[in-house]
């Protein structure tokens, strides 16, 4: 079965040049604005829903601060590249995110595990749509792979020429090849996308839970760090940490600890934690 051949998506307005990644990021933000703002308002959180503007501006922020840090300290190891336009990484952005809008709702003096219950919901919609921008412009594409819906990227961020891959990601060059062939690889990307959207409507089943604020958070670290360590092992990556983990499963499992010991936290309602409902349901 020949491999799919992809072309990155651009579309050009005058001088004006829009990738798909650009596009499927301010989607994804617009996404996630959305979800945390009709869901506090059903919950009958309104002056909560008035301030997600902010802190949608807040997450931007410590995205492109953390998703940096993170790709300069974990791969690179050079700061030079906190200047380069390259190299946002998720759990970096993920985290500066979280930092960032913690730093923000501690300042307004609201509950940040009110922002954090509806935030998970939200993350993984707007992750879904997120890495459709990783597909559009051929980025975070997986290892070598001949089997069915194994993608081409001639002209990806990088291409997958075996010689590219091979100093970029330590991928054998295979035998037979040079150094400029194109190479057919596992389009992780869709994986993540597929994924992402099953996070989701998991968290999306689960919105009216009968928990303490801050629950279903732990619910999407549990399943966002099982989706990153399943991925992993299919991604074209040369950081490994420990055996055949990578870094970034390192930091998954890390992730799954720490939801895990979330929905035990917030598992019971009591006067210091609420439910998530401003006024009970009726019955």
């Amino acid at each position: 079965m020949s491999p799919i051949i992809h072309q990155p998506f651009e579309i050009h307005l005058g001088p004006l040049n829009l990738t798909g990644f650009g596009i499927a990021v301010f989607l994804a933000y617009a996404i996630s604005q959305i979800i945390s703002q009709s869901e506090l308002e059903r919950r009958g959180r309104t002056t909560e829903a008035a301030a997600i503007p902010d802190l949608i501006l807040a997450a931007v922020i410590g995205m492109l601060v953390g998703g940096k840090v993170y790709y300069v300290a974990v791969i690179t190891h050079d700061w030079r590249d906190l200047l380069s336009r390259s190299g946002f990484v998720f759990w970096g952005g993920l985290i500066g995110g979280i930092v960032f809008n913690f730093l923000w709702i501690r300042y307004k003096k609201l509950s940040f595990a009110r922002f954090a219950d509806v935030a998970g919901i939200a993350i993984a919609a707007g992750y879904a749509v997120g890495r459709t921008g990783c597909w559009a412009v051929g980025d975070d594409y997986g290892r070598p792979w001949n089997g069915f819906l194994a993608v081409q990227f001639p002209n990806g961020s990088p291409p997958s020429r075996a010689g590219i891959m091979n100093s970029l990601f330590g991928t054998p060059i295979p035998p037979g090849a040079s150094a400029e062939t194109v190479l057919a690889v596992h389009p992780t990307q869709l994986y993540e996308v597929a994924l992402g959207l099953a996070m989701f409507f998991v968290l999306w089943r689960l919105r009216s839970h009968k928990h303490a604020e801050g629950w279903l958070f732990g619910v999407y670290c549990v399943l966002a760090g099982a989706e990153r360590f399943v991925v992993e092992f299919f991604r074209a990556k040369d950081d490994r940490f420990f055996g055949p983990l990578t870094a970034a499963q390192a930091i998954a499992l890390g992730i799954i600890a720490v939801g895990a010991l979330i929905m035990m936290w917030r598992r019971d309602v009591t006067a210091e934690k609420p439910g998530i409902f401003a006024r009970p349901l009726a019955t």
